[in-house]
């Protein structure tokens, strides 16, 4: 089969396969909730095994302490975060009522320096821009909240999920060791080089950016605690989720604190301190918890990712966010290979430059010229023939 063959073939499995994805999306959650939970506990499995318990043991007590985990999590929580939802739904039509009579002060005196068209033009423009980024957030929490029936996901990650999860750590090295079986032989050592480097680094980013992720949520939740800020443990622990995608947790955890900050405070002082957690959490985290728990070696851009899970929210809902990481380092490292190929290819630099064996085939020499054909009088010089030793020996035979 030739190459081009390979690459048609390759490319219709993974049509088939973002199809069935698609179509079953919906049905799709509590596997790809329990496939993830076993690939971040595989490694404890394998502690433990090494240590003595049984592959299936090891796995029971891997569940039944993450579900333990979990199960204690929601219910200091769950209590406290669901009544702060409540109360911030409460009271967001008097905290906008407040943040606009802070910023109509600031849009008289904009507003004194503009002509009435001006003002009419930049008025519509952000009626419109607001609408549409509303409309876009709004389809996105609809597709993630009712994307494929979100109580039967619901039920699924309650029940199915452990289900799943725990037949997947107890099988998780037989069933790497059969697909690397059925590698095609010819490109085995690549593939399994690439899934290693995929292994590397989706391990280490989801690994270490879960513990930056309860580490920031830590600090965003006490530090806003401390300042006094209305629902703070329901905003720092969701600015903490979203630092799974570098940046995006600081960004919008920081504006939406700002705004309710100039909607409850009286003087600015409290309003700089929330900024102050904010950007203090920032900097820990760029300066001394990434580079100590995440490093350099994930290579996921936050453009890339943010794009990914966006892209994936929109598609599948909650499967397509959880997808979307694995399907970015994938697509990451995929890409930078093919990169490479092409660096060290033909296409990209001259073989003659490169290829040490090649070499450079001069053109012919130009003929005479016709000015050199003839004699000083113009007269056609006569063809000039060397005279052959047998030659000689006819012409003195016939003397």
């Amino acid at each position: 089969m030739s190459s081009e063959r390979h690459v048609l073939l390759w490319l219709m499995l993974l049509t088939l396969l973002a199809a069935t994805l698609y179509l079953l999306s919906g049905a799709l959650l509590p596997f790809v909730a329990g496939m993830g939970v076993a690939y971040l506990l595989d490694p404890v499995a394998d502690r433990l095994e090494r240590l003595g318990l049984p592959r299936t043991a090891a796995a029971l007590v891997i569940i039944f302490g993450f579900l333990l985990l979990v199960a204690m999590v929601m219910v200091v929580l769950v209590p406290v975060l669901s009544d702060q939802v409540a109360g911030l739904i409460a009271r967001a039509p008097r905290y906008i009522d407040d943040l606009r009579s802070e910023v109509q002060p600031l849009l008289r005196r904009l507003r004194s320096n503009l002509t009435p068209s001006q003002a009419a033009q930049i008025d519509e423009a952000i009626k419109s821009h607001a609408g549409d980024v509303l409309g876009w957030v709004g389809q996105i929490l609809s597709s993630i909240v009712y994307g494929g029936a979100a109580v039967l996901n619901l039920l699924g990650l309650l029940f199915v999920m452990p289900v799943v999860a725990f037949y997947m750590i107890r099988d998780w090295d037989r069933l790497v060791a059969h697909i690397d079986s059925l590698l095609p032989l010819h490109s085995a050592d690549t593939i399994r080089h690439l899934a290693a480097e995929i292994d590397a680094r989706l391990s280490g980013f989801v690994r270490g950016q879960a513990i930056v992720c309860l580490l920031l949520g830590a600090w965003y939740a006490i530090g806003l605690t401390i300042v006094g800020l209305d629902f703070a443990l329901l905003l720092g622990i969701g600015a903490g989720v979203l630092t799974i995608i570098p940046y995006l947790g600081n960004i919008v955890g920081l504006t939406a604190c700002l705004l309710l900050a100039m909607a409850q405070f009286d003087n600015w002082l409290s309003v700089l301190l929330v900024a102050a957690v904010f950007l203090s959490g920032q900097m820990l985290e760029g300066n001394f918890v990434s580079p100590k728990i995440v490093g350099d070696r994930v290579g996921l851009h936050p453009v890339w990712l943010m794009f990914a899970v966006t892209a994936g929210a929109v598609l599948l809902g909650i499967t397509g966010a959880l997808l979307a990481v694995p399907v970015a380092a994938a697509v990451g490292v995929l890409v930078r290979y093919g990169v490479q190929r092409y660096r060290n290819s033909a296409l990209y630099a001259d073989p003659r430059l490169t290829d040490p064996n090649v070499v450079e085939v001069l053109p012919p020499n130009p003929p005479p010229l016709a000015a050199d054909a003839g004699n000083a009088d113009g007269e056609a010089a006569a063809p000039k023939r060397p005279h052959a030793d047998g030659d000689d020996r006819t012409s003195a035979a016939q003397q």
